[in-house]
């Protein structure tokens, strides 16, 4: 995971984009304009730009979301600005800046995610509108559509080359000439959306890196199986820092490194390391927006014995018989879960020798 940016306020951030987009020759802009997204305006906001298909555009922002009755519950730029043009799907960038080809014809429009999240690809939040009143703060977005024959990645060097966009250009470059990309096989959960947590390490990309900071990402790999008595996941990892250091099961303390597994009637069990609650607990996510369909067992606790490979073996089956029931009957996909956005620490762990298996078949996945 790259070194997050230094924030700018809305403020500097029009200083210093202000300056870069007088400083950049003739010819590379199409048109470039200034926007407010407030964050307690309920999905969708209307930009007015009318795009066309495939058109250049690059956007940077400034400001960040808050939770009015938890303060010190902050949301930064790259998690909460979510984008669709016309009646296309709704997608976001990992930090806070973002570039991309317009995927058809239409108005842009942004939205500003939590505390709802999409029932759907084309952007219908699980909240109604009233819930954002919650929410205080907003952002500053500037979006520059470059001119016909322009890429994004020239756009954005032509900006840097000025000297005066200042560290939002220079990691929007970064992001753009060395994107972070998760291992082969495995996709980032599109509701939450992409990140830069998870890479490949180590010869034959034999290991799963993860590095979380000030961010969310659950990363999935399909694992089509029968939940069968005797079904084990097994796993190692080395966890060198947890994202929390207490005890995870309350949300503003829910940040965690975890794999899981979903199953086919909604549910899923993540197996987590956590600061300070003991072996063996089995709890229900805190978030409201996860309460109903995701489990959490700890299965390692504390900080002693951080910076070791430990080689893991759960029972699956029976584990979820003792935490929710009657099993259902099939496994859909195995999962890699890392959230540092309550706190806004950091977290460093990796995995390998992944492997779900049972009496119907296997999966290895690292």
């Amino acid at each position: 995971m790259a070194a997050l940016p230094t924030e700018f306020s809305p403020g500097a951030l029009e200083d210093a984009l202000g300056a870069a987009l007088a400083a950049l020759p003739p010819g590379l802009v199409q048109r470039a304009t200034w926007l407010d997204l407030p964050s307690n305006r309920a999905p969708w906001t209307a930009t007015g730009l009318e795009l066309t298909a495939d058109a250049a555009v690059t956007w940077f922002a400034a400001g960040a979301s808050e939770v009015a009755p938890l303060p010190g519950l902050r949301f930064r730029a790259g998690l909460q600005i979510w984008a669709r043009v016309g009646a296309s799907e709704v997608f976001r960038g990992t930090r806070a800046s973002h570039s991309f080809r317009a995927p058809a014809a239409g108005g842009l429009a942004f939205a500003s995610y939590f505390p709802g999240e999409w029932v759907d690809r084309m952007g219908h939040s699980s909240v109604p509108a009233e819930a954002y009143a919650m929410m205080k703060g907003g952002f500053r977005i500037l979006v520059v559509e470059w001119a016909a024959g322009v890429t994004p990645v020239e756009g954005v060097r032509a900006l840097a080359a000025t000297g005066r966009g200042g560290s939002p250009v220079t990691a929007e470059l970064e992001r753009l000439e060395r994107p972070v990309s998760p291992p082969p096989g495995w996709e980032y959960l599109w509701y939450l959306g992409p990140a830069e947590i998870y890479s490949s390490v180590g010869p034959g990309a034999a290991a799963i890196a993860c590095h979380t900071r000030d961010d969310v990402g659950i990363l999935h790999y399909d694992t089509p199986l029968p939940f069968l008595p005797g079904t084990r996941l097994d796993w190692s990892w080395c966890i060198e820092m947890l994202p929390s250091k207490i005890a995870e099961d309350t949300m503003p303390t829910h940040d965690y490194l975890s794999i899981a597994v979903e199953f086919d009637n909604g549910q899923d069990l993540t197996y987590f390391w956590s600061a300070e609650l003991p072996v063996g607990k089995v709890f229900r996510c805190p978030l409201p927006n996860w309460a109903q369909r995701e489990t959490h067992q700890v299965v390692r606790s504390g900080t002693a014995e951080l910076g070791r490979w430990f080689d893991e073996s759960q029972d699956l089956y029976a584990d979820y018989a003792n935490a929710l029931g009657t099993p259902p009957g099939h496994i859909l996909r195995v999962w890699l879960i890392a959230v540092s956005i309550f706190q806004r620490g950091e977290g460093k762990a990796a995995y390998r020798g992944i492997r779900l298996a049972n009496g119907a078949g296997e999966h290895r996945l690292a």
